[in-house]
């Protein structure tokens, strides 16, 4: 007799009596194959992949069934949303467990690989950055608020960093390779980047990215930041409105391009600019720019346009202010002959240590454009052309200052002769480590007397001033 009983989940099961064992006899023991050598008999269960390999499995098949030509047609939300739901397909076909922020994790970094720039997206996207550098796949390390730190930021391998480079020089018709390892570019957002590529560089591709903040940076910001004073930042912007040819000097990263930005803001929208740069960084705000940006040669070594020949071309442009984005080589000539031509109002950057040193850094790149002039006459040149040299130094506690404001007032045998106008004194460092100091103050005559008298700016200049002193 039999009684039928329910177990979990809807099986049912029947439980017998039990029969006692004579009348069922056990049969005979079946003859068994010889036991396996102890070395072949595995005790643990065949290896998984582990996470990583998952992962990148699971990368691999979604990127084989992507489309690249819709997916960069596809706007990257959308994007994200698709890719999101192909990859948690395939790891239900594959068995991979990975929960929802994972999926969008993913998600995200394939979109950033296939739009963007990888894994540099979420350093892009932060506003409190200025700096990103790629030492390799491993080592990236981002400057805030003047300070390096390493992040956590990596990419799969040296060949991850190499797609990442050539999409950024793609995107502004230049090529970096093994035969061209070097090249300078921008992103979208006229951040400048600058990659190195092996066998220059030897521990793995280097990418420089030099950010712009997002937020216009004027006189008021860099007032408020303690970049310099308002009477500082009144007499450049006096140098601004009445035409003064100014040369903004000072080491990498110092903030050259930050303060001709501010200092552009003041030129009268009415007139036409002309920019010559490298790699167009400006972010002129004016309606009537024209941008020119140099060309590397071709692979058969053909087609470069450098510098000196945009300089040369600009005069021929009919315009109002030329502003040379940085000055380094043999261009220097051309520059100060535009200043010296009737051109009045330009800006252009150096690099040197103080406004004394970047008169001689003009001088040399003069001389290295092979124009064969005597120092003198190259000295006098610089005299007739420039009229401020504002220096801007990256101090200690990581903040970008003012340092010194210098007029070039003449020649007096074969010295130029200088009057500084501010100089920025350090007095002391507060318990939280930023430095603070004032401005030293030249009541001196500027030879440009004449010229702020023309535009009526005369007494503001002196008013500036008198405000330093207090």
């Amino acid at each position: 007799m039999s009684q039928a009983q329910s177990s979990g989940f809807g099986r049912r099961t029947v439980r017998r009596e039990p029969v006692p064992e004579a009348a069922h006899p056990a049969p005979p023991p079946a003859p068994s194959d010889p036991p396996l050598p102890a070395s072949v008999v595995s005790t643990t269960a065949p290896p998984r992949p582990s996470s990583s390999e998952a992962i990148a499995e699971l990368r691999r098949v979604c990127l084989s069934r992507l489309d690249p030509v819709a997916a960069a047609a596809t706007p990257a939300d959308r994007l994200t949303d698709e890719i999101e739901r192909m990859i948690a397909e395939i790891a239900t076909d594959r068995r991979v467990q990975l929960n929802a922020r994972e999926q969008r994790a993913l998600a995200g970094e394939l979109v950033n690989d296939m739009l963007g720039l990888g894994p540099l997206e979420p350093l892009l996207a932060d506003d409190s950055i200025n700096d990103i550098m790629v030492n390799g796949p491993e080592r990236v390390f981002i400057e805030r608020r003047g300070k390096l730190e390493q992040t956590t930021v990596r990419f799969r391998d040296s060949q991850h960093v190499t797609n990442v480079c050539q999409r950024i020089a793609a995107a502004v018709g230049r090529r970096v390779d093994e035969a061209s390892p070097m090249v300078d570019a921008r992103l979208k957002d006229g951040s400048r980047v600058n990659i190195v590529l092996p066998p220059l560089a030897l521990d793995g591709p280097s990418i420089s990215i030099r950010k712009f903040a997002r937020k216009v940076i004027d006189f008021a910001r860099l007032i408020e930041i303690g970049s310099l004073t308002a009477p500082v930042a009144r007499v450049l912007e006096i140098a601004a409105r009445c035409r003064l040819n100014v040369i903004i000097s000072g080491g990498t990263g110092s903030g050259k391009t930050t303060l001709m930005n501010a200092m552009s803001r003041l030129i009268d929208p009415t007139e036409r600019i002309v920019t010559i740069e490298d790699a167009a960084e400006l972010q002129l705000q004016q309606p009537h720019v024209v941008r020119l940006e140099t060309r590397p040669a071709s692979l058969e070594g053909r087609g470069e346009v450098t510098q000196r020949d945009l300089v040369r071309n600009a005069l021929r442009m009919r315009p109002d202010r030329i502003i040379v984005g940085e000055v380094r080589a043999g261009e220097a000539f051309d520059m100060l002959q535009a200043m010296n031509t009737g051109h009045d109002g330009s800006f252009s950057t150096v690099h040197a240590n103080s406004t004394r040193d970047a008169l001689t850094r003009i001088e040399n790149m003069v001389q290295m454009g092979n124009m064969g002039l005597p120092e003198k006459a190259i000295r006098a040149q610089i005299v007739g052309a420039v009229d401020l040299i504002v220096q801007v130094e990256r101090q200690r506690d990581g903040m970008r200052r003012v340092i010194q404001v210098t007029e070039i007032c003449g020649l007096e045998g074969e010295v130029v002769t200088m009057n500084d106008f501010f100089i920025y004194e350090v007095l002391g460092e507060s318990s939280g480590g930023r430095l603070h100091g004032r401005y030293k103050t030249s009541r001196v005559r500027p030879g440009f007397s004449q010229k702020l008298a023309y535009f009526g700016l005369d007494r503001a200049w002196l008013a500036a001033l008198d405000e330093a002193e207090r």
